[in-house]
């Protein structure tokens, strides 16, 4: 994807999280500590998923490549945000801030149907248990996680070029990564064209998938209601509520940052809001989705013990 840089600028300015010096310490700690557990717990189910047997099941399929994906997104913006949180000068190039641009979305939008995937999955898994290995076969899962993929590197390409190819009348950049709404703001040109595309392309995207998701789990929740056992249905249940609140958390996060006036936008506060779903939901997301499930837990206890043994040897 190549874009001509029109507004003369070879770099831009990021404002970061924070203009309190004392604070810049404190926070180059706190957010690499997270960035490290966020990478580990993630690399760790991979690992636990190709290496056990037992797990080589759809759910855990999309689960390894959901949590590839979120290695990707949180790298995405976190080591350049950590860099510039010391860093004197807090700049980024204008290639750089391109392509930081592009991958972000490209990574949020496959989420976006990643999770819509994942929700399918649960679906069936509850509501047709008899028919789920028909269902969601290999090529099935393949062709779910492709699309994805696919989805988001189209609505990453439009954004990118629509936004890039905008005339800047400055370079500093109120956020702490390169996003839609406050690179709109440096446009010495009327912006409502890439505004109406932003809630079109992005709100089907968005939207869409959410839509997805919900009839999911409304599906879902119906048929909890109907299991018979008390204990039976608390566990389904706190599973299922555990994925919605991840869901709400990205999905109404990303709402509310790309689909209000331009005039509204407060980038304080939407920093605040672009770490819930760029930092802390990648962090939450392992532990929500995996850890708390009791054979990734028995997978793991069978790998450390296997480890154990032959070390001994």
């Amino acid at each position: 994807m190549i874009i001509e840089n029109v507004t003369g600028f070879n770099e831009f300015f990021l404002a970061g999280l924070s203009d309190i010096s004392e604070l810049q310490c404190f926070l180059f700690v706190f957010f690499l500590c997270i960035y490290m557990i966020t990478l580990l717990t993630n690399v760790a189910i991979i690992i636990v998923t190709w290496l056990s047997p037992n797990l080589h099941t759809p759910m855990y399929f999309f689960l390894a490549n959901f949590s590839f994906l979120e290695i990707c997104y949180v790298s995405s913006t976190t080591p350049k945000m950590l860099s510039n949180i010391l860093a004197e000068h807090k700049t980024i190039s204008y290639s750089a801030c391109l392509a930081q641009m592009y991958c972000f979305l490209l990574l949020g939008g496959t989420e976006c149907y990643m999770l819509a995937a994942m929700a399918y999955d649960r679906y069936n898994a509850i509501c047709h248990p008899l028919l789920y290995s028909v269902i969601l076969t290999k090529r099935t899962c393949i062709l779910l996680i492709s699309g994805s993929w696919i989805i988001g590197a189209v609505n990453a390409l439009i954004h990118t070029a629509l936004t890039f190819t905008l005339p800047f009348c400055s370079n500093k950049i109120n956020h702490f990564f390169c996003d839609i709404p406050p690179l709109l703001k440096l446009a010495c040109t009327n912006t409502w064209a890439n505004e109406m595309t932003v809630f079109l392309i992005s709100g089907s995207v968005i939207v869409g998938s959410f839509i997805l998701t919900m009839i999911s789990y409304v599906k879902i929740i119906s048929a909890i209601l109907n299991i018979q056992l008390n204990s039976g249905r608390k566990k389904t249940f706190s599973t299922c509520a555990s994925h919605f609140a991840v869901v709400m958390i990205f999905y109404g996060s990303g709402i509310f940052m790309y689909f209000r006036p331009k005039s509204s936008y407060s980038m304080n506060q939407d920093r605040l809001i672009a770490v819930m779903y760029t930092i802390i939901a990648p962090l939450l997301n392992p532990f929500i989705y995996t850890f708390r499930n009791s054979d990734v837990k028995a997978a793991v206890h069978k790998l450390m013990g296997q480890i154990i043994i032959t070390q001994k040897l």
